[in-house]
């Protein structure tokens, strides 16, 4: 993987990743597609601009006399892009009808797998990978943190679901079906929410910045679907720092396994938070 601790911050490159997240918020938060689609075309068109300076050819990167081709920033911008197209083309209130699950595997699935099909058949580099343990046995301090996560998230979650009113954001879950319904998306979304904003858009832009940058950049992805999804009011208190913790931890662990643990030990607390506020005492070991 190219870029990373020792890519230096150079203004154009981040103009032109900047300008194609912000797009994310112009497309979750505002609800305004077409800012989303002239921030798209105008980080791409910037990115464009910052290839040629380097001498690159945004579709044939050029290799340098190390023999390593140089990725093309807009090549990857606009795998990113494309992606976050694919998401806004549905609306991503929590549903559990047949037809919102289907929108939603369709649209979320073609949001990894298109980014991935292009990458890897059509520019032929292979930007994106899902290194399921590439990082071998998980150590002490990782089994701590899986604890850690549902503790913390057992203190926190329930207090913010309902004292902030966002559970109502989730369909009432009242009948076996529903619950098993919303089990299952709660579940499905998590794991997409790593194979997209880590595996894909981190990915991407670790190609061309340093971590804390690229982390930073995929983190505003990541909060702005989160708050279109139903984490509002209060809830980018919550949201960023879960989504630079998820980028960092996959850095070091380099194993999509353990990411995915820990979202889905944070989401089986969501799911169970959102089913107790809907039926008060249903689920009677939380302390709000």
């Amino acid at each position: 993987m190219a870029g990373g601790a020792d890519t230096p911050l150079r203004a154009l490159p981040l103009l032109a990743a900047l300008i194609v997240c912000l797009a994310a918020p112009a497309f979750f938060v505002l609800l305004t597609p077409w800012l989303g689609w002239l921030l798209l075309a105008a980080g791409l068109a910037v990115a464009i601009v910052a290839d040629r300076r380097d001498g690159i050819t945004p579709w044939r990167p050029v290799a340098p006399p190390s023999g390593r081709p140089r990725p093309s920033l807009a090549r990857d911008l606009s795998l990113v892009a494309a992606g976050m197209l694919i998401v806004s083309s549905i609306p991503l209130a929590a549903e559990l009808d047949n037809a919102a699950m289907v929108r939603f595997t369709v649209a979320l699935g073609g949001a990894v797998v298109v980014p991935y099909v292009v990458s890897r058949f059509v520019y032929g580099d292979r930007a994106t990978s899902f290194p399921w343990r590439g990082g071998g046995r998980w150590s002490r301090l990782q089994w701590a943190w899986l604890a850690a996560v549902l503790a913390l998230a057992w203190l926190i979650l329930p207090f913010y679901f309902i004292t902030s009113g966002v559970y109502r954001n989730w369909p009432v879950v009242d009948t076996g079906d529903l619950i098993a319904r919303l089990f299952v998306g709660v579940g499905a979304v998590g794991i997409w929410d790593e194979l997209f904003f880590i595996c894909t858009v981190f990915a991407l832009l670790l190609r061309h910045f340093p971590i804390a940058a690229a982390n930073v950049l995929q983190a505003i992805v990541f909060v702005s679907f989160l708050w279109e999804l139903g984490y509002r009011a209060w809830g980018p208190a919550l949201t960023i720092p879960f989504a630079l913790l998820q980028g960092w931890i996959f850095l070091r662990t380099r194993s999509l396994a353990y990411v995915v643990t820990v979202h889905l030990l944070f989401d089986a607390v969501v799911f169970l938070v959102i089913v107790h506020a809907h039926n008060p005492g249903a689920v009677p070991f939380f302390l709000v």
